[in-house]
């Protein structure tokens, strides 16, 4: 595979203003990367637009796994590459796939630890890319699921959303709940297999949408709820946590109230009644990057028999096109996709 000269990539072209737009991104033509020794060239395939990447183009909260995006810094994330060069004795070969973090760029180059190879669990090479590992690891690992849960998914219409609510169900789960701020997706999600779907519409003062929500809640749940998969933050969590029954596990995700919202803010604080958890002996965890590993293991094999018995779905959107991907990365934030969004860069 001969590699051009030069080669296109994606970078911060300005901090956001509130929530991230098109125009703070820019495509830029730039020499192409050329590998060390024992490094390994690669042309991505497809990569992941994820919402955590909207904290990271402004000022990174203390903590964060990764550094800050500064202007003019290309931008990265879960990437689908193939082999184009690899060091003799690295076990990979042109034409590999392999999965790795160095999205948002035509071609990169990495080293052989940074890379893990594509099983053939998954058919679709893009499905490896499905962030279905975090609530699994949630559901298996860090807040089980048990037979008969009553499970509340908040922004059950992301990316992750869209996974572990019917991985809930599949693990024994008896009714699964979910949020999301749209009535078009509420259908979808019930498409899904939820039961019950929380329509949390941006209107109103934040008071009057915390007791709209808190309303709908309790007429879904009545008798409160066992587990919570939170990936939104804010009033919904508050909510969740104040209908938990004795013993509810909850387990902290994401803040997309704080990333995706109308006045993004890093890390929006989360009011909890400690007296409540206490002698509720409700378990709260947040869900970090331990045992990750672990989970994307137990997951890919799982994931890749159930797709093939038809028992789950994988909904996702492919924008095809690097220059496509500030656009849709604008959307994303703006709630107009479903599920998961990739881009997919076409095969020379």
């Amino acid at each position: 595979m001969s590699v051009p000269e030069t080669v296109r990539e994606v970078r911060l072209a300005r901090r956001p203003q509130g929530r991230p737009v098109a125009a703070d991104l820019v495509v830029v033509e730039t020499p192409a990367p050329e590998r060390a020794a024992g490094q390994v060239l690669l042309r991505n395939r497809w990569f992941l637009l994820f919402a955590g990447l909207a904290t990271l183009l402004g000022e990174t909260p203390p903590g964060a796994p990764w550094p800050s995006i500064a202007p003019g810094d290309t931008l990265f994330g879960p990437a689908v590459g193939e082999v184009v060069d690899a060091p003799a004795g690295s076990g990979l070969h042109p034409g590999d796939l392999v999965v790795h973090f160095r999205g948002w760029r035509e071609y990169a180059v990495a080293e052989p630890s940074e890379l893990t190879p594509l099983e053939k669990e998954l058919d679709d090479p893009a499905a490896h890319l499905a962030p279905g590992a975090v609530g699994y690891g949630v559901l298996t690992r860090i807040a089980p699921v048990r037979p008969g849960d009553t499970v509340l998914v908040t922004g059950a219409a992301g990316g992750v959303g869209t996974l572990v609510g019917q991985t809930a169900r599949l693990l024994g789960a008896g009714t699964v709940i979910g949020t999301t701020g749209s009535p078009a997706k509420a259908g979808r999600l019930r498409e899904l297999g939820y039961d019950a779907v929380l329509v949390d519409e941006r209107t109103g003062d934040g008071a009057a949408r915390a007791e709209r929500f808190a309303r709908q809640l309790a007429e879904a749940a009545p008798g409160g709820i066992d587990l919570l998969v939170d990936n939104v933050g804010g009033h919904q969590a508050e909510a969740a946590l104040a209908a938990a029954r004795p013993g509810a596990r909850a387990a902290l995700v994401g803040v997309l109230s704080g990333q995706l919202g109308d006045t993004p803010a890093a890390h929006p604080p989360l009011r909890l009644d400690a007296f409540q958890l206490i002698v509720k002996g409700v378990q709260l965890t947040g869900s970090g990057g331990a045992g990750q590993a672990e989970a994307e293991a137990g997951w890919r094999p799982r994931f890749g028999r159930w797709l093939r018995e038809g028992r789950i779905t994988f909904p996702h959107v492919r924008v095809v096109g690097l220059e496509r991907a500030p656009q849709a990365f604008q959307e994303m934030t703006e709630g107009r996709h479903f599920g998961t969004v990739l881009v997919e860069l076409p095969a020379e």
